[in-house]
């Protein structure tokens, strides 16, 4: 799962990008990867909680006390978030993807953004 060289997995690019900017418990996570795909992407719980496991294994997100909306707060929710090391594996597959899309454009397998 290494950032940079052959990219991440899709799923764990997602989760990483869904607590981007804030901490989230899993259902958080799930709606937030099918609000940001237009319900193109839909994960599964098995799905979630093994990538959750191994972000957590490399250092790319840790467990957090901290619930967004502490009115929202359910003292049975795991809430995660990025830490430094998910941020800077987040931004390289960030770069990495960015490359190969301008690279799509400039072979006019998509339209320039």
């Amino acid at each position: 799962m290494a950032a940079g060289e052959g990219g991440v997995s899709r799923s764990a690019f997602l989760v990483l990008l869904a607590l981007a900017d804030q901490a989230r418990h899993g259902l958080g996570i799930i709606e937030d990867i099918e609000a940001g795909t237009e319900g193109r992407v839909r994960m599964g719980p098995g799905t979630l909680y093994g990538t959750l496991q191994k972000l957590s294994e490399h250092g790319w997100i840790r467990e957090t006390q901290e619930a967004p909306d502490p009115s929202d707060d359910d003292p049975r929710r795991r809430y995660y978030r990025l830490t430094s090391k998910g941020e800077r594996a987040l931004r390289a597959e960030a770069e990495r993807m960015s490359s190969l899309v301008n690279a799509a454009v400039t072979k006019r397998v998509l339209e320039g953004a």
